[in-house]
Parts: C-alpha cells; sequence; structure tokens
C-alpha cells in the first residue's frame, strides 16, 4: 500500500494510488508487471476513476456527511443513516453507469460496509465482542484516506450439494487455517471478484449459510488488495484483446470496461483489528442476507447502461434514416419502459428503508428482490431490441484496420453509408457501442452479470417466496368474498408493516 495518497481525491489521484504495489496478477499464463499501464486493464481502472472524478462535479449526487468521521466522504464509503441516503446511492449508481456504459465496480464494497456495520452491532450485542468498535476503526481509516474498498463473497464452492465442512477440498471455501497472538490466516478463493485488483482493501465474507461444524469458515476481515499470499488470475472478457490492437473502432467503448478475477488466498494474514467475524457461524446467514439485499438493490446501476444502449439504438436507427418509423420508435419505448420498470423496483426499494439496531438503514427486502429479478431478464431484451434496430452490421462490421486501409478503406466508406450527411466512421462506432454492450466486452458487466451478480435469479426466487404472505394475502379474498371459514396462518414477516409505515420515510 505504499503509494496510496494520504487523502484521495480526484480520479488521477486514485490511479497514482495503484502504482508499484507489487500484486501477483497472472494474464495469458504471464505475470502482469504493472496493471496500470496494461492495455486490457487500463479500462476498468478509468471506470473506477471516474468515481472519484464524479463525486468532485456532482458533490451532492456523489458525496455525504459522515457522522463518523465529521468529513464529506465519498459516497461509495458512506454509512446510511437514513433512507435518503439510499435513494441518493442509485441516483448515483444510474449517473455513473450512463458515464462510463460498464461496471464501476464499487457497489459490492459499499454494501458490505453497510451490512456489516449492522451485522457486527448485533454479533457484539449476543456475545460480547468487539466487532463493531473495530469495525468502526476501519471505516474512518477507508473514509479518511478515500479509499476503493472490494467485497469478495462468492468462494468456488466445489460440490454444491455440500457446505464447507464437507468438502473433499475444504480450501473451497475460505477458511481459517491458523491463529495466533496478532490475528488469523485465511487460505481459500474467491470467484469472480469484481474490481479486485483495482481495490485498495478487500473485505473477506461467508458466501452460504454456515452450520456449527463451519465455524472455520466463519471469517469476515479485512486485508489490502497487495497483502502477501494473495494471487489473481485475470478473467477473459469477450473481445477483450481488441483493447491491445492499434486504434478505438473496434472497442466500442475505449475508455472503460469492467474486471473480474479469481482470487488466490494462502494463508493471508488478518491481524485481529481487522477481523469482523470470527467463528460466530449463525450470523453468517444474516449478513449475507442484508448484504444481498443492498446489492440486489443496487442493480439500479444496470438503468444507466441501459439508457445508453437506448441512446445507441436510437442513434443508429436515425443514421440508418429510419427514426420515425413506427416499429422502431415501438421498440425504443420497450426498450424504454423495461429500463425504468428496473429503476423503478430499486428506487422504491431505498425509499421504503427502515433503521435497524446499529443505526444503519436498510432498504426493503421484497423490492431489492424484485428489482434484482428484473435484471436478470431485461437487460436481455433491451439487447435484444437494440441488436434488431441495430441490423446485421453489428456483428459483420469490418475491423478498424480495414477501414484505415488505402484500398479497402474508399470501399467501406462507399458501401457503409447510411442516412445523407451521416459520416460513416460514426456509423461504424456507434454499431461497435452496441456490439460491445451487447456482446463484447461490456456484455459481461451488462448481462451475464445481470444474471448471475448479488446471486442468480432461484436466489431472488426464493427470498420472494418467503415474503410472498400468502396467508395475508388469503385471508384479504376470503373476507371480501364473505368466506367466513378459519382463517389462513400469517407468515411473521414485517413486510407489509414496512410498506404502510410513514416513519423514517423519506417522504
Amino acid at each position: 500500500m505504499a503509494n496510496v495518497l494520504k487523502t484521495i481525491r480526484t480520479g488521477d489521484d486514485y490511479i497514482q494510488s495503484l502504482r508499484g504495489r507489487n500484486l501477483k496478477i497472472y494474464l495469458f499464463g504471464e505475470l502482469v508487471k504493472e496493471p496500470v499501464d496494461h492495455p486490457m486493464i487500463r479500462p476498468s481502472i478509468n471506470a473506477v476513476a471516474e468515481t472519484y472524478d464524479l463525486a468532485v462535479r456532482e458533490e451532492g449526487l456523489a458525496s455525504a456527511d459522515s457522522s463518523i468521521t465529521g468529513l464529506k466522504v465519498n459516497r461509495f464509503l458512506h454509512i446510511v443513516e437514513n433512507a435518503q441516503d439510499l435513494v441518493l446511492q442509485n441516483k448515483m449508481q444510474r449517473r455513473l453507469g450512463q458515464n462510463t456504459g460498464t461496471c464501476f465496480q464499487r457497489c459490492v464494497g459499499m454494501d458490505a460496509l453497510n451490512a456489516l456495520h449492522s451485522t457486527t452491532f448485533e454479533i457484539d450485542e449476543k456475545h460480547g465482542t468487539t466487532y463493531h468498535s473495530r469495525f468502526l476503526e476501519f471505516v474512518k481509516m477507508v473514509q479518511q484516506e478515500n479509499l476503493v474498498i472490494g467485497g469478495a463473497m462468492t468462494d468456488p464452492k466445489g460440490d454444491r450439494s455440500k457446505g464447507p465442512a464437507e468438502q473433499d477440498d475444504p480450501d473451497l471455501f475460505t477458511r481459517i487455517v491458523d491463529t495466533d497472538k496478532n490475528g488469523v490466516y485465511v487460505s481459500g478463493a474467491k470467484a469472480h471478484q469484481t474490481g479486485c485488483i483495482n481495490s485498495h482493501w478487500i473485505i473477506l465474507m461467508p458466501t452460504v449459510r454456515l452450520t456449527e461444524s463451519d465455524k472455520d469458515w466463519a471469517i469476515v476481515g479485512a486485508i489490502p488488495a497487495d497483502a502477501k499470499g494473495v494471487t489473481y488470475i485475470y478473467g477473459r472478457q469477450s473481445c477483450d484483446t481488441r483493447s491491445m490492437e492499434e486504434g478505438d473502432i473496434d472497442d466500442g467503448n475505449a475508455k472503460f470496461g469492467g474486471q473480474e478475477a479469481l482470487m488466490i488466498l494462502d494463508k493471508v494474514f488478518i491481524p485481529w483489528n481487522k477481523v469482523f467475524m470470527h467463528g460466530e457461524y449463525e450470523f453468517a446467514s444474516m449478513l449475507i442476507e442484508r448484504f444481498t439485499c443492498y446489492h440486489r438493490r443496487s442493480y439500479v446501476c444496470k438503468t444507466g447502461l441501459g439508457d445508453v444502449l437506448i441512446g445507441a439504438a436510437a442513434t443508429i436507427a436515425d443514421y440508418n434514416g429510419i427514426p420515425s418509423v413506427s416499429h422502431i420508435k415501438d421498440k425504443i419505448i420497450e426498450m424504454t419502459h423495461l429500463n425504468e420498470t428496473i429503476f423503478a423496483a430499486g428506487i422504491a426499494s431505498s425509499y421504503q428503508a427502515h433503521k435497524l439496531k446499529s443505526g444503519v438503514f436498510q432498504n426493503d427486502d421484497m423490492l431489492a428482490q424484485v428489482c434484482k429479478h428484473n435484471v436478470t431478464r431485461f437487460p436481455y431484451e433491451i439487447s435484444r431490441l437494440a441488436q434488431d434496430i441495430a441490423g446485421g452490421l453489428v456483428v459483420t462490421l469490418p475491423s478498424e484496420k480495414d477501414f484505415r486501409h488505402p484500398e479497402a478503406g474508399p470501399l467501406l466508406r462507399k458501401y457503409l453509408v447510411g442516412r445523407k450527411g451521416v459520416d460513416v466512421e460514426n456509423r461504424m462506432r456507434i454499431l461497435r457501442l452496441i456490439e460491445n454492450m451487447t456482446l463484447g466486452r461490456n456484455a459481461v458487466g451488462y448481462l451475464t452479470e445481470s444474471m448471475h451478480g448479488a446471486g442468480s435469479p432461484q436466489a431472488q426466487r426464493i427470498q420472494i417466496q418467503k415474503q410472498m404472505q400468502i396467508g395475508y394475502k388469503k385471508n384479504l379474498a376470503k373476507n371480501l368474498a364473505g368466506i367466513t371459514d378459519v382463517q389462513e396462518p400469517q407468515e411473521p414477516s414485517g413486510y407489509f408493516d414496512r410498506i404502510f409505515k410513514t416513519k423514517d420515510s423519506v417522504l
């Protein structure tokens, strides 16, 4: 962490803070000397840098007043103190999606911090531990230095029918392998880690409900991204090597991209003051459920990407000379309807927030599940409609090298012309952007991540089922129908209480 500036303010400051950290990163079978300068990695770093620059340009949107430090802090590091904080998170996430057209990689850390605030408080309440005070000291440090926090929850899992203690290889879930007076040592791996290489600190968390036999896997702690014993193996993305070619047209979005890696942990040390759970297995499910509640609502970020893709579809329709054709207009209307439906559920979840024991606010769980479940479907349909409007050139367009060639280039300019007055290069650029977001590198963040990030579709359906209140709803119907038989039992959930509760509302 030697190059981390005392306080990072701008995107340029952030990029400088990443230099010289000596991370162990494998990409294409080779160690990366300096990830900041690697052409495949740099777009993902630029996307995180935008989270800093937005806080400078639009302070009210992307910054907040912290009661922990008394400072104005980046909203990604803020512990939410009311429902309005959650609403502003969503609005910030949409703006960043609009500005980058990709995953900007900081929502996981933000949601982990807020989930841990309440979970550590309640562990202390039961066990008399000091996790919450340790955690608050960690928050103070990261707020004062304005650092990027990664959240690492997903383990490789091995045989999905078995829990951590039942696996043939115990390292398939991250676990404690040794303990001494100074702290703990953990081994294992974290998969699909968004932005991990671009983080300053990473919080390790359990990924499944744990039993008493899984106590060694009940570990939560913070480590520097360049901690000894950490190895990163960089994940491939569709069309990723285009960023290593000359020119920028074929990239589609040359400046911004996402990042995932497999993170290997080999006896990584965590000092006691950075340990926030140590064997309290019964709280793993609480942490997971609270984290996913925050994080599934955070997927309103995809509406910012949707805004970009809708704009790209409308642009290519204009370039093709058909912006007023009725079926084209109708498809763009449908794309907009789907996009705003995602946003509606997410921001409604934030508005319906309630206060937890620690003082942090939690968004509405049911609406968070609905938001994320919409995200597993609607971006795919928005992408299908964008490809429909764009036409076949979105996948048959020749390369930029051909476009720049002295003989092939003029032929392309002649035969790839659209509406009069539109530069052929601009037409190529918008087609490449649509390809980038629906098939290429940033389809990772817009489509597959929308499917599996924060839990695959079935995970949301399970949570929705838990909160449906079918007994309550059957009683409503029976009462209106005049049925007087025995009333149905009602599920123990406060969901409907929160719907009609007005205290602590932002309204």
